[in-house]
């Protein structure tokens, strides 16, 4: 090992990077890495930011046993799938990360660093109360370009045939959690869960979170995408959503309400490949569901004390419970939300 490096990292794990670096071409000796260090606040990988003699990079493995309270396990060859995603991402115009080698046996990638001032996670910026509408409208719009893109294409679903793993990753620690927790709603959430399990339409990020988003200078940058599956897209748009509601409430924030409709407004308003309205209508019961998921699945927010827990819970159930049921939009949710935020 180089003993000039800058350590910040176990040194196992220094010693697996340098080895899957030299291994794949990436540098051609242990001199050109000088320091690896990891990065904090992934549940379901190692991240490491590596910096070389000549340049930066990120090198992501994936665990087989995610960081949350509750055990969750996971295959690791769902790295696979997020190296598929972020080549079709890129290839059809969104602004991903480069993935620069792929080392299938070590479940491991190395892809492009970006810089951190240039590029701030949006997560950081929502809850230090900084809105900017026209970004979430670049997010959604993104959305829909990997949606439009990929939608109905047998290719792709043949690539991306990861049911099992996003079972595994979304609907069982998300709506089977929730629905386990709250069991008077098991039937209504479960047919939510059954329908997205079925519906095939497009490639699916499955985490499209503003923790796995950066600000760019040129607009949304989409990280993260080991949950990728193909099928229902109303999933992004409603995962996201969700954390734009969750933010608002920790926040007493409505701009972010604002930024809730400009980013389903530009998502809803490019789609190609069913009508927007009937989507609409998919999507907001799957929102009220995954509301539900975040106070009560196995990966509940951080950032919420218990009060803001017990509105969430309430406002949820409430929607899942209500009679008009899937006449139910995106609009109609979010001015409920509104109503009784000010309430």
């Amino acid at each position: 090992m180089n003993q000039t490096m800058d350590l910040h990292a176990p040194s196992d794990a220094v010693d697996a990077i340098v080895a899957a670096l030299l291994e794949c071409g990436v540098v051609a000796s242990e001199a050109d890495v000088r320091r690896v260090a990891p990065i904090s606040g992934g549940v379901s990988c190692d991240v490491y930011r590596v910096d070389l003699t000549d340049r930066t990079v990120c090198v992501k493995r994936a665990l087989p046993r995610l960081r949350v309270a509750a055990v969750w396990e996971a295959p690791v060859e769902r790295a696979a799938f997020e190296v598929l995603w972020l080549r079709k991402a890129q290839a059809s115009g969104l602004s991903v990360p480069e993935v620069l080698a792929w080392l299938p046996e070590r479940n491991m990638f190395v892809m492009q660093w970006f810089d951190p001032p240039a590029h701030p996670v949006w997560k950081a910026e929502l809850l230090a109360g900084t809105v900017d509408t026209g970004f979430a409208a670049g997010v959604g719009a993104a959305l829909a370009a990997i949606h439009n893109a990929t939608a109905f294409d047998d290719a792709v679903a043949r690539d991306f045939a990861s049911d099992d793993l996003f079972r595994q990753l979304r609907i069982s620690p998300y709506l089977d959690a929730s629905a386990a927790a709250h069991p008077d709603l098991a039937g209504r959430i479960g047919a939510i869960a059954a329908r997205l399990a079925e519906t095939r339409i497009a490639l699916v990020h499955g985490d499209v979170s503003p923790k796995n988003i950066l600000h760019g200078p040129q607009g949304p940058v989409i990280l993260d995408a080991e949950c990728a599956w193909y099928g229902d897209p109303a999933f992004d748009a409603a995962f996201c959503l969700t954390h734009l509601l969750l933010k608002s409430l920790q926040r007493k924030s409505p701009a972010m309400l604002v930024a809730f409709d400009a980013l389903a407004g530009a998502w809803l308003g490019a789609v190609r490949w069913e009508d927007p309205a009937a989507l609409s209508r998919r999507t907001a019961p799957l929102l009220a569901a995954l509301l539900l998921a975040r106070v009560d699945g196995k990966s509940p927010v951080e950032y919420l004390d218990d009060p803001a827990r017990d509105f969430v819970r309430r406002f949820a159930r409430e929607a899942l419970a209500s009679p008009v049921g899937d006449d139910a939009d995106l609009a109609t949710l979010r001015r409920n939300w509104s109503q009784c935020m000010a309430a």
